[in-house]
């Protein structure tokens, strides 16, 4: 598959092999706008550079100036990062990959899009709501999603109030 979004003029497409370990400069980047809200997060790899699954990522321009990494929680396709370098912020490049991550979703017959994400960040759940995510509660999640929350915990980046919310497509 090559293009998958390309409402704005920034193309959306699978990342080729030779991309992922760029992706991490991304990543750092856009985490580092945490910073300005108190969050810092604790030393360790990045979450691109945890995968070597290029068929799990999504990027935005050539070279990418972002990127959305997914994943399957409990049957449903689950967006585990999502990252625009800061210098291309604010341009709807995070809202192109979010929406070719649901249509990725919706292609493969699969029925919502989950995510984990600050609550009270801006541009984290107040952003996934205004796109159409809505707060799950605990009792809603399935096993897999439970086990993904206490694994964040556990990774210590619960350093601020965080929430589960899903998108039904």
């Amino acid at each position: 598959m090559t293009s998958i979004r390309s409402s704005t003029s920034t193309e959306v497409r699978w990342a080729r092999p030779e991309e992922l370990s760029g992706l991490a400069v991304v990543e750092l980047a856009a985490d580092g706008l945490f910073a300005e809200v108190g969050i810092t997060f604790p030393p360790g790899t990045t979450m691109i550079e945890e995968t070597e699954d290029p068929g799990r990522v999504l990027v935005a321009g050539d070279p990418p100036i972002g990127f959305a990494m997914v994943g399957l929680v409990d049957g449903q396709l689950h967006l585990d990062q999502l990252a625009v370098h800061p210098d291309h912020g604010r341009r709807g490049v995070g809202g192109c990959l979010l929406e070719a991550v649901c249509d990725h979703a919706v292609s493969t017959g699969l029925a919502a899009v989950t995510l984990t994400t600050y609550r009270d960040v801006s541009w984290n759940a107040p952003w996934y709501a205004r796109h159409g995510f809505a707060v799950l509660d605990p009792a809603e999640w399935g096993p897999e999603m439970a086990e993904l929350v206490r694994h964040e915990r556990e990774l210590g980046i619960e350093i601020a109030p965080r929430v589960v919310m899903r998108r039904v497509l």
